[in-house]
């Protein structure tokens, strides 16, 4: 489980986020301990209580929890397990609120809590990361899950400071997030290279593999998606050739015919073998297109606190892009950024 924490200073924005994909049915509300009412009503009870503290800044914790792909937790047990993870990182007396996403194919939810406490005392973020770090490692044996070690939580490349701000521009997923989730899904269901190549293609992912024309040896994988390609070694590790056939039956001599098919089209004859993917290919870190909602998204559960047909929206504060509710995470950010670097040079 990969647990990931901002600190805000803007309940609304957040609270947005969350609602519109409760109204798309992209999501539900598994707990809370204040009124679920408009995202206006339910900004105004936070700030009540945020009041007890009027010079505190980032007032607003926000923590996604995601189990790996493969893991599944019914909606009794997520709360549980977010109950547990806000009362073991201090927020014991807190105002929160637990929504569950069904829009990716891995499984998580968000918590938003308040770090006033109703006494007036704060939570400390001291060395949250590492208490977080080890927090998570407990619930993961606690409620069965999959445990990840610090080297493969490395193996993934992340996303980059610019592809969010992308993201926020174009509404649009980072097209390495759209890669990593389909070539995990498709590792997943296949056994061997033909099921895994046939996978890939099902989500418009197209591999190109850079193999010798004469023995099939494969030196490298790429992903083709709507015209974007990747190597492998940049998605991060665990995606390069080496590392993918350590999940699937691969045999040199017997997949050579499937590998020269979807080999880089200069290492292919012309009209011998079939085109990878529609459209002109363009460079790495241009991204384009959706990730799409993958089949085996969950159905909202019986256990979610209802929708709310009454939700009101202040059209003009809200806007449809779903990224906008960590811009100003990122902003802050970054001015952060600059300050440190103005302190280094006076000194």
């Amino acid at each position: 489980m990969i647990a990931k924490q901002i600190k805000g200073k803007d309940f609304y924005g957040l609270l947005a986020y969350n609602e519109r994909k409760v109204e798309n049915d992209q999501g539900c509300v598994l707990d809370t301990n204040i009124t679920h009412d408009t995202v206006v009503n339910m900004t105004r009870e936070f700030n009540i209580v945020r009041q007890l503290r009027p010079r505190l800044g980032k007032v607003v914790y926000h923590v996604s929890l995601s189990l790996p792909i493969g893991d599944n937790l019914g909606d009794r047990e997520f709360t549980a397990l977010a109950f547990d993870y806000l009362k073991g990182m201090g927020f014991d007396n807190n105002q929160y609120i637990v929504y569950r996403h069904t829009d990716t194919q891995h499984e998580h939810i968000h918590i938003i809590a308040n770090r006033v406490k109703y006494s007036g005392k704060v939570v400390s973020d001291s060395k949250d990361y590492k208490r977080s770090e080890k927090l998570v490692r407990k619930l993961e044996t606690k409620y069965g899950l999959s445990t990840l070690e610090r080297s493969e939580l490395k193996k993934k490349a992340g996303i980059t400071q610019n592809e969010i701000e992308k993201a926020i521009r174009t509404g649009q997923a980072p097209i390495k997030l759209v890669l990593q989730q389909r070539i995990d899904g498709a590792l997943l269901r296949s056994n061997n290279v033909v099921g895994f190549i046939e996978e890939l293609k099902k989500k418009k992912v197209y591999p190109m593999f850079n193999a010798s024309l004469t023995t099939g040896k494969v030196t490298g994988i790429s992903f083709d998606h709507e015209g974007v390609v990747y190597k492998g070694s940049t998605l991060g590790r665990q995606y390069s050739w080496n590392n993918i056939i350590k999940h699937l039956d691969y045999e040199q001599d017997r997949d050579r015919s499937i590998i020269l098919e979807n080999s880089r089209p200069s290492q292919r004859n012309a009209g011998t073998f079939g085109e990878i993917g529609p459209g002109p290919k363009r460079t790495v870190g241009t991204p384009k297109g959706n990730a799409q909602r993958p089949e085996n998204a969950h159905e909202k559960s019986e256990y979610h606190v209802g929708k709310n047909k009454t939700m009101g929206w202040v059209k003009p504060l809200v806007d449809d892009n779903p990224w906008n509710a960590f811009r100003l995470e990122l902003q802050e950010q970054d001015r952060y950024k600059r300050k440190r670097k103005r302190r280094r040079r006076r000194i």
